[in-house]
């Protein structure tokens, strides 16, 4: 299924290697508690090393969300800068804007994109030589093809950019463009050779450590993402970054923290295609938590930002089916298809359709799925991750277990343990599922995510073995999390959860006294 990596350096080959083991993390306090010693005002523990978020009372977050949606962050001004002079203020010019985007890891508007493109195309014509041109095309390539879902194209143009690049002039800006370029192919061993080769080349270049960071998650090597955090935040602390600690949080299931860190960023965003982003990754966070008014609100705010922001109306679609206005939900995803054609869309329209009855449909998005995999496959992409969890629930689960092992042993991350141990449990093994499951949900071996899909995942496995306590409070626990976090499964998960039943009924053993030894 998967092609060679050409994003992978020179040198011994990365698949040759063994996987990288999960770290270990300590548990948390409470489940719902942000970070340990939050609300007793403890600092990190030393082996996060994390700086404290500062907290926002949940009312500013609030009103401060309002504000955003209703003015797309327009009365947010610079300090001393008035209304009159922000409006005469020129806007940089489109290439210019994509191209301060594009070398720090921000959105950029897909027009303007193009625009880029096209100055940087004409320039290297004529300056074959130069290796920064070089270097800020292929990282327009890479942006362009992650946006659009056109990894065919832009993917192997992008490659062919930063290597002449890099034949040029062995730069920190080409390093990390290929380290970028690797994490959108999912090819999470190559970006961390490429982003270690780009932090080493320029210690203070903060852009390196974004993919860096990207590729230690996907890695499942959340210890050193965490520290990569922390140095990151020590360089700058503009959105990008900010975007990244979300990121981090989340995965930490810190999501209050994430959230608040969000809507900072969104209000430093320079454009409106990076509040747009900012703005998607808040929707998401919302709807994970099961806040489906709030997260319908930021995805259609960032799509009135930005029409090109198709991860919005994808999650436009998953959130207006949750809230009951399914026949609404599939032109949603239609719309992300048609500009960003990602397998993961099409899997979550077709279990749409499905639990809406339409077989039909179901099974074309199915296929669609498929056949997507193999076109970006063609063009170095990995799809392991979503091609395992379509068959293991609408094609061939002992397909999916082969697939997700070999990605286990390439890239073992808490999603990949999520998606192995339910295939697992759908091709019959269920003691080995939960093994996975457990990893994908437990603090201590890294699942910090508070999700209601693998929480779910786990519940039903253990109800298998015949776990009734822990499955019933599993099931509940994805319940509370998000009550309609799928279509498809969400129902099951409430099935699954009134068969397990309500605990028995044994009253508590009496205590027994113990009378004193007599004397004499």
């Amino acid at each position: 299924m998967h092609s060679p990596r050409a994003s992978t350096p020179p040198g011994p080959d990365p698949t040759e290697r063994p996987a990288q083991p999960l770290h270990p993390v300590r548990p948390e306090q409470d489940a719902h508690t942000p970070y340990p010693g939050a609300t007793s005002g403890h600092p990190h523990p030393r082996h996060l090393n994390l700086r404290r978020p500062r907290r926002l009372n949940p009312r500013l977050l609030t009103a401060l969300a309002a504000c955003l949606a209703l003015t797309g962050g327009a009365l947010l001004f610079l300090p001393g800068e008035s209304p009159d002079t922000a409006r005469t203020t020129p806007a940089p010019a489109p290439g210019a804007q994509a191209h301060a985007a594009v070398t720090t890891g921000t959105a950029a508007a897909l027009p303007d994109l193009a625009a880029l493109i096209g100055e940087r195309e004409a320039f290297v014509r004529g300056h074959p030589g130069d290796a920064p041109a070089w270097a800020v095309l292929g990282a327009a390539y890479v942006e362009r093809g992650r946006r659009t879902g056109d990894a065919a194209v832009f993917y192997p143009k992008a490659e062919h950019a930063l290597r002449t690049s890099l034949r040029a002039a062995r730069t920190a800006d080409a390093l990390t463009g290929l380290a970028a370029l690797a994490t959108a192919r999912r090819d999470f061993r190559g970006a961390k050779e490429w982003g270690e080769a780009a932090v080493k080349a320029a210690p203070k270049s903060w852009p390196a450590y974004g993919p860096l960071i990207d590729a230690y998650t996907g890695l499942g090597d959340y210890k050193k993402a965490r520290a990569t955090l922390e140095k990151l935040m020590e360089l700058h602390s503009g959105p990008a970054v900010q975007a990244k600690a979300s990121a981090v949080y989340r995965d930490r299931g810190w999501r209050e923290d994430a959230a608040a860190v969000l809507y900072d960023a969104s209000a430093r965003a320079k454009s409106p295609a990076e509040q747009a982003a900012l703005l998607t990754q808040a929707g998401q966070l919302s709807w994970e938590r099961g806040d489906l008014p709030d997260a319908l609100r930021h995805f259609q705010e960032a799509v009135r930002l930005d029409p090109d922001q198709r991860a919005a109306h994808a999650g436009q679609g998953r959130t207006l089916a949750a809230l009951g206005r399914a026949t609404e939900a599939p032109a949603a995803y239609k719309s992300a298809l048609a500009g960003q054609p990602l397998p993961e869309y099409a899997l979550e329209l077709g279990e749409l359709y499905e639990a809406m009855g339409l077989a039909e449909l179901a099974r074309a998005e199915y296929e669609r799925v498929r056949a997507r995999v193999r076109q970006d496959g063609a063009a170095g992409v990995d799809h392991a991750l979503v091609l395992g969890r379509l068959e293991a629930d609408h094609g061939d689960p002992e397909a999916a277990v082969r697939v997700l092992r070999a990605e286990w042993r390439r890239q073992p991350g808490i999603a990949v343990a999520d998606a192995l141990g339910w295939a697992l449990y759908r091709a019959g093994q269920p003691k080995k599922a939960l093994w996975y499951a457990s990893i994908a949900t437990d603090g201590t071996k890294g699942g910090g995510v508070r999700s209601a899909p693998y929480v779910f995942h786990r519940g039903v496995i253990e109800r298998e073995l015949g776990k009734h306590g822990p499955a019933r409070r599993h099931l509940a626990d994805a319940l509370r999390i998000n009550p309609a976090f799928s279509p498809l499964w969400a129902p099951r998960a409430r099935a699954e959860l009134a068969a397990v039943g309500e605990p028995p009924n044994v009253p508590a053993p009496k205590s027994r006294k113990t009378s004193k030894p007599r004397r004499g």
